[in-house]
């Protein structure tokens, strides 16, 4: 009878390693899509960071700094939030922008005043209509209960911010139309 026993232990440590390659390296069990939208979110929240940081210290409007300086307070939580979510996952967030992002940002680096102003809140409302759809989709339809957890709590957020983004636009929009006048 002393078999029985080394082949449970031999049964159980297949099953282990079987598992293990099901869920990837890390004990990665997020789907594709899951994946992607969570290395989605952390460049675009790096970049809401850093595009909000740019406009404390190029805006013209004191409306568009104080929008920046929100950027940074609430995608920072946010980020935060990500990675903790990610790091429990043992997944690696990118930590730098993607080529699109650091375009933009260089383009933005290069302007001041009433132009910085318009380009950025121009990103904003375009950028945040995107995160709204990203965040939803993940929120309805992920896979990983984490993820979409953290897409269901940062969605209100994101989409106050783009109220935000679209009022702030329209009033720098106003504003040039009635300093061109």
């Amino acid at each position: 009878m002393k078999h029985p026993i080394p082949r449970a232990f031999a049964a159980c440590a297949l099953s282990a390693a079987m598992a293990g390659a099901a869920f990837g390296a890390g004990g990665n069990a997020l789907s594709g899509s899951d994946k992607q939208f969570a290395e989605k979110a952390a460049i675009g929240g790096l970049a809401e960071v850093q595009m909000g940081n740019l406009a404390q210290q190029k805006a013209a409007s004191d409306q568009v700094r104080q929008f920046g300086m929100r950027m940074v307070q609430d995608h920072t939580k946010a980020n935060d939030e990500l990675k903790q979510v990610a790091s429990n996952k043992g997944i690696q967030l990118p930590t730098a922008l993607d080529s699109k992002h650091q375009k933009k940002m260089e383009k933005l680096s290069k302007m001041t005043g009433a132009e910085f102003d318009k380009t950025y809140m121009d990103d904003m409302v375009s950028d945040h209509r995107e995160d709204v759809s990203e965040f939803k989709k993940e929120a309805n339809g992920g896979k990983d209960a984490d993820l979409k957890a953290f897409a269901a709590k940062t969605l209100p957020t994101l989409q106050e911010h783009l109220q935000m983004a679209q009022s702030t636009h329209d009033a720098v929009k106003k504003g040039s139309k009635t300093a061109s006048r």
